[in-house]
Parts: structure tokens; C-alpha cells; sequence
């Protein structure tokens, strides 16, 4: 048995690092002010899909991402680890896309890849937290879908076993093919870039990044080899390429709208320190049931 796999992976900003800019005006993220990275648990999700490739011989693994141009560097961190293929949507219709407008985009372009078995994506992305964009999916797809999985046990009969970790235990689930997969973060970790992979698809490039060194007055290094080797091209598609209703793309086709920002700067004074003595853990406590954090 072989399958045909698509990955949904999102290019995120390491919220890690956030400060003042972080926040437009309109209340999207000023991803330029950020670092870029591979959303982790979408890493968890890809290492499944991978140890799935290596399970049934045949296997192909595609990785599906939205984002700007710069987003390609998604598709090369999957190859790099042992995806097949990837395709980039990439247009000024997607932009400031909530997760109603992020998962009808997704779904045109799974339509338009046509044939899988299987979508599997991470639970959530670090830039929103709202676990919601793989279930909108499955929705708009008319497909069957497994949350919070940890691992993939076993695929028979179009039928696939799962292993949910999910508040106050581990859960067995089993779904129809195809079907859509979520993952948690504390499945398997991704597995690193393999060297090889690295040689060969390092110099794969969309075609923004492309004309980016047109744009800066540049020769595109090695240009022979986009013609001779097609696996160094990305695939892009535009609304129009996956049939998309621009109504329905972006901010026009986001009900979500962020009504305020503010900006939360703890000063020293704000903080405490308590040693583990019963003493500092019993006033500790005490302060936080009396302000209602906790009890």
C-alpha cells in the first residue's frame, strides 16, 4: 500500500521574540518585525507522515503552505527532510487571512491537488493558538478528522488507528481514509535536515524569490538548472490558480476582527521572588486565591 500525503504547514513568526512592533495598526501581525520559523507542531506533524513514507514503500509527501513569497523556505525545510514535493499559496488576496479565510484557501488548494489519502497538519499554530484551521478543513472538505493525535499506529482497510493524548489520558481512535489529522506537540519531534536532501534541493526557489534577483539588478545563480531539474522549482498558486473566491480570501473574508491591542510591559517592581520554603509557598498561595487566579 502506498499513500499520498499532504502536509499543512504554516510559516510562523518565533513568538519567542516578540516586542513592541510586533502588532500593525489593524491589528495583524507585523510578521517583517519578526523572525520566521517551521510552525513546531506542524514539524511533529511532517516527522508522522515521514515515518509513514518510510512504513509503505511508494509513499509520496507533499507540503501545503500559505504565506508570502519568503514562505518557499517551509517547502525547502520539508524537503530537506524527506518530503516529495510542495506548493505555495502565494497572493495579495490571501493576506490577513483569519482561520475561516486560511482553511477555505487550504481546502480550494487540496481540491485542486485532487488526490490524497491523507491531510495531516500540526494542532495549532504559535501565531494564534486557535487550533482551528485543520478541523475548518475537514469541515469544508466533507471529511472525517482526528484531533490531538500523538502517533499513528497502523493503516488497514482505508482505515487508520490513532493515538489521541488528550486531557486526563491517551485515547485510541480510528477514522475512514481519506481523513484529516491533527498533531500535539508531544508526539514524535521532527527528524533533522538530511545532508543529502540538503545538496539537492537547496537551490529550489518559488518564483517571487526568483524574481527577487531580477528585481535587485541580479543574475539568477545556476539558471540552467530550473529548466533541466523541476523538483528546484516551487509551485505557486494565486487564487485564480485554485478557483478561490477573493470574497472569501484574506482580510474580506474574515468574520475575525481585532477590536483592541495593548501592550503589556512588566517592570521589575511587578515581580517576586520566593524561596521553597512552606512558609513564601503558603503566602504564595494565599495571595493567588484571594486575587482569583486560582480556586
Amino acid at each position: 500500500m502506498s499513500l499520498k500525503i499532504i502536509v499543512l504547514a504554516k510559516q510562523v513568526p518565533d513568538t519567542r521574540n516578540v516586542g513592541k512592533d510586533a502588532m500593525k495598526e489593524d491589528g495583524t501581525v507585523n510578521r517583517a518585525a519578526l523572525r520566521a520559523i517551521f510552525n513546531p507542531e506542524d514539524l511533529n506533524a511532517l516527522e508522522q507522515a515521514l515515518r509513514l513514507k518510510e512504513r509503505y514503500p511508494g509513499t509520496t509527501v507533499t507540503i501545503l503552505t500559505m504565506g508570502p513569497g519568503r514562505a518557499a523556505e517551509i517547502i525547502r525545510e520539508g524537503l530537506y527532510r524527506g518530503a516529495d514535493n510542495g506548493c505555495l499559496l502565494t497572493d495579495r488576496a490571501f493576506a490577513g487571512a483569519d482561520t475561516l479565510a486560511t482553511s477555505y484557501a487550504l481546502a480550494m488548494a487540496i481540491r485542486k491537488i485532487g488526490d490524497f489519502d491523507l491531510i495531516i497538519g500540526g494542532r495549532q499554530a504559535i501565531d494564534g493558538d486557535t487550533a482551528q484551521v485543520g478541523p475548518q478543513v475537514a469541515e469544508k472538505l466533507g471529511l472525517s478528522q482526528i484531533t490531538y493525535a500523538e502517533e499513528i499506529l497502523n493503516m488497514a482497510n482505508r482505515r487508520i488507528t490513532v493515538k489521541r493524548n488528550i486531557p486526563g489520558g491517551v485515547e485510541i481512535a480510528e477514522g475512514p481514509m481519506p481523513i484529516v489529522i491533527t498533531v500535539n506537540s508531544s508526539a514524535a519531534p521532527c527528524r533533522p535536515r538530511n545532508a543529502k536532501l540538503v545538496q539537492k534541493y537547496k537551490r529550489a526557489l518559488g518564483e517571487q524569490e526568483k524574481a527577487e534577483f531580477a528585481k535587485n539588478g541580479k543574475e539568477l545563480p545556476y539558471a540552467e538548472l530550473y529548466e533541466k531539474h523541476s523538483c528546484l522549482n516551487i509551485v505557486e498558486w494565486n487564487v485564480a490558480d485554485v478557483s478561490g473566491d477573493v470574497r472569501q480570501c484574506g482580510l474580506s473574508g474574515s468574520p475575525t476582527k481585532v477590536k483592541t491591542i495593548q501592550n503589556i510591559v512588566f517592570q521589575a517592581k511587578e515581580s517576586k521572588s520566593i524561596t521553597g520554603s512552606d512558609g513564601d509557598i503558603d503566602e504564595l498561595m494565599a495571595e493567588l486565591i484571594s486575587n482569583h487566579t486560582i480556586g
